[in-house]
């Protein structure tokens, strides 16, 4: 069951600490690479500074939320570099309960950047590649898994790439894929860039 802050005081605490100052849960993702400064450096060095002081706690009760509070979460995981929230995370992503968290899952993930984590992605990409109805979350697990890849020497995502693969069918079965040409060009960019500024992050901690 997913908590809802409006009926739990406990999770309603965290949240206003650590997911709404500065609307924080809609600037992790892609927002962040848009920021200039002096904005960058400030929301950098605050969420370096909660990444810090948040408990283990805390984090798995930010976890049971909706998809603010699991987004916020993930990110104060990979900036404070917490492996033992893997499989955590790992088992969130696969049950995919709630939307817009994904991208935060695959970066964190990607940022361990681990063969455990290239095989949590795998787990995804073999049970989402089947259901070319849902749109979720294929295409950005995708760039992680290359990302973990190329840095790893590994080759995960080759087996979904393979001519007539799991990853080709779905481009051509998903409705809303049809016409477009293959994006992980794009996301493995995006995980790139996102795992650069966890990066720098973790080094100011």
């Amino acid at each position: 069951m997913i908590r809802d802050p409006r009926d739990d005081a406990e999770l309603l605490a965290l949240v206003r600490r650590y997911v709404t100052p500065e609307r924080r849960y809609l600037k992790l993702g892609g927002g962040v690479l848009r920021m200039q400064r002096p904005e960058y450096d400030r929301f950098l060095r605050d969420l370096c500074e909660d990444a810090g002081l948040i408990t283990p706690d805390e984090i798995a009760t930010l976890l049971e939320g909706s998809w603010r509070e699991r987004r916020t979460a993930a990110w104060l995981v990979a900036v404070s570099r917490r492996t033992e929230f893997r499989e955590r995370l790992g088992e969130l992503l696969l049950a995919s309960e709630v939307c817009c968290v994904g991208l935060a899952y695959c970066v964190t993930l990607a940022s361990f950047g681990t063969a455990r984590d290239a095989d949590l992605l795998a787990a995804y990409l073999d049970r989402y590649l089947r259901r070319p109805d849902l749109g979720y979350d294929q295409t950005v697990v995708m760039g992680a898994l290359q990302f973990i890849d190329l840095n790893l020497g590994g080759g995960q995502a080759d087996r979904f790439r393979e001519p007539g693969g799991l990853w080709q069918q779905w481009l051509q079965d998903a409705p809303h894929m049809q016409g477009d040409s293959d994006p992980t060009p794009s996301f493995l960019s995006l995980i790139r860039r996102l795992c650069a500024f966890v990066e720098e992050c973790a080094e100011a901690l």
